[in-house]
């Protein structure tokens, strides 16, 4: 697990490893959430991107009586 120190701008620097393996460049935008006692960042995408990402997505789940 990779450790980080927060500077005196309050920056972070995200490890290599982890930006290799999320492709995160330069200019990706995050949306920042404090979540019980941590601080998550979701990458921001374009809408053109995201097509397609629930292909293959089971659908067949049981639905409650008054959404049929």
């Amino acid at each position: 697990m990779d450790t980080v120190v927060v500077s005196t701008k309050y920056q972070v620097v995200i490890p290599r490893e982890i930006r290799a393996s999320l492709d995160i460049k330069p200019g990706t935008r995050f949306q920042v959430f404090r979540y019980d006692n941590r601080i998550e960042l979701i990458p921001v995408k374009p809408m053109r991107k995201m097509r397609g990402f629930l292909r293959g997505m089971d659908t067949a789940v049981e639905r409650e009586k008054d959404r049929v």
